[in-house]
């Protein structure tokens, strides 16, 4: 009897545990990719060109483009997530190099509706490595150990017009703040650093991925936004380099709530 029973239970675990994989097999997924633009006035970004005018009145020009955006997320109606974990979850994105505005993730997501989709701009503290990049152009994105190591969230590179028509260039840098003693920016008076990296949330994102769909979405991120809103940024003001400037800083990532979009 005891024999018999034992012999039951065995099947039952058994049937249990392949009943559990045939689930596990046939969840139904698809794939998501991203394909990113950069506009100012809703049309294509033109560099090298001072033929643009932002809301403080600076007349400029973008000479280059380049940042982070990492934990790409998207959310179901009930709460549940996923996270794009392939094996990694930094992505980089040049203007200048066509191939990494096209995000093509391996990731499988499971079908079915989503309301939303999230993404941090820049790199989470945690993830923001120094020397985690050894070759170009990554390696390039490198921000200085002293002034809290790691990596450019954004280089947004370009010239503008100042007030007497000389034409001043800008480095329009995102990334660890610091906070300093006294009035200077001596380094050695820096007594906190700064997380400036921010969750971007896309309106409109809501979608429905089918059994062995691949959906595609269009990003737009619009280049005046960073320049607007909630905050006007003059580059008269702020001037060429603001690396240790967290006021600066902190007006550009207030404003990059809004800069991306989907078309």
């Amino acid at each position: 009897m005891n024999i018999s029973r034992l012999f039951f239970a065995v099947i039952l675990l058994l049937s249990f545990v392949s009943c559990r994989k045939t689930e596990t097999q046939t969840v139904q997924s698809g794939n998501v990719a991203f394909r990113i633009n950069h506009c100012v006035d809703g049309l294509p970004v033109r560099e090298n060109e001072l033929i643009y005018t932002n809301a403080a009145g600076n007349q400029y020009s973008i000479t280059g483009i380049q940042y982070f955006i990492s934990d790409i997320t998207f959310y179901r109606p009930d709460g549940s997530s996923s996270m794009i974990q392939q094996p990694k979850s930094i992505f980089y994105i040049n203007e200048d190099i066509p191939a990494t505005r096209d995000l093509v993730f391996s990731d499988k997501i499971p079908a079915g509706a989503y309301d939303s989709i999230t993404f941090i701009f820049g790199i989470p503290e945690a993830k923001n490595k120094s020397f985690m990049f050894v070759n170009p152009p990554e390696v390039n994105m490198a921000w200085p150990e002293v002034l809290g190591g790691g990596y450019h969230y954004m280089m947004m590179d370009g010239k503008w017009s100042d007030p007497d028509g000389i034409i001043q260039s800008f480095a329009f840098h995102l990334g660890i703040g610091q906070l300093y003693h006294g009035e200077g920016h001596n380094t050695d008076s820096i007594y906190a650093f700064v997380q400036n990296y921010f969750k971007v949330s896309l309106p409109g994102s809501a979608f429905t991925l089918h059994k062995s769909d691949t959906l595609i979405f269009n990003l737009q991120m619009n280049i005046e936004n960073w320049f607007r809103d909630p905050h006007i940024y003059d580059h008269n003001q702020w001037g060429g380099m603001i690396m240790q400037n967290q006021d600066a800083m902190q007006m550009i990532k207030e404003n990059g709530w809004d800069a991306f979009s989907v078309l």
